[in-house]
């Protein structure tokens, strides 16, 4: 029997309208398909029905795929896909397999000879890396900074120093109700020539990138970050 294949569908990262970002081969690719596996079921739903959808919302077949799934309940989630059915991966804001549990389960199709397609759409960790004036060369992401303050200390004098010896932009996010504690830390932990940029809300309309010096953010007044989804990144100066 012939597989189906695996499309990553990336969607909005927010309310800003699908046609603004993604690619009209993607939004008729993702009005297709019939089985998808999601982080969460109802905004997924919303995110297709807003698509408008060439089926009934409620006939279509949703997985569930978050961080809570256990390894052994992926083969089951495959299942689809080895009866040859298409299905589709939806994330919760950005690009599925990005800082995602979606990459899982794109790891066991291929272990299992399925077609993988990736979709184009909008990263938030690459299109703030592109506005930011940092080095687009070398970089890591590094998801989530400790919450402890002396562990969160630490980590952000170990990422200024690997930025330092290898010329390498450090990216990091926080729950957006803790940006302005993780800003607070990384002025008082990091060293006044460190570039730091902040990248707010993006695609959306109050989006907000800016680079500066650790010297020259402390000399302006901060930028109002509670409850927007950010990004930090930080590129340290020998």
């Amino acid at each position: 029997m012939t597989k189906g294949t695996l499309y990553l569908i990336p969607c909005t990262l927010g309310d800003t309208p699908a046609e603004q970002v993604l690619p009209q081969h993607v939004i008729d690719i993702a009005r297709k398909l019939k089985h998808y596996v999601v982080e969460q079921p109802k905004t997924s739903r919303q995110f297709l029905s807003a698509l408008k959808h060439e089926q009934p919302i409620q006939s279509l077949q949703f997985a569930t795929l978050n961080e809570h799934t256990q390894a052994r309940e992926l083969n089951d989630l495959l299942a689809p896909l080895l009866a040859g059915e298409d299905v589709g991966i939806i994330s919760e804001a950005g690009c599925p397999g990005i800082a995602d549990p979606g990459a899982d389960l794109v790891n066991l199709a291929h272990r299992n000879g399925i077609r993988v397609v990736p979709l184009v759409g909008p990263s938030s960790i690459l299109l703030s890396l592109m506005a930011s004036g940092l080095n687009g060369q070398c970089f890591a992401f590094h998801g989530y900074l400790p919450i402890a303050e002396t562990d969160r200390k630490k980590a952000i004098t170990t990422l200024e120093a690997e930025s330092a010896k290898r010329h390498q932009t450090q990216l990091f996010i926080e729950t957006p109700y803790r940006n302005e504690k993780l800003f607070g830390a990384l002025l008082a932990q990091c060293r006044p020539q460190t570039l730091l940029c902040v990248a707010s809300d993006i695609t959306l309309p109050g989006e907000q990138i800016l680079t500066r010096s650790i010297a020259q953010w402390k000399a302006m007044p901060p930028p109002q970050l509670n409850k927007r989804p950010s990004l930090f990144l930080l590129l340290a100066r020998s």
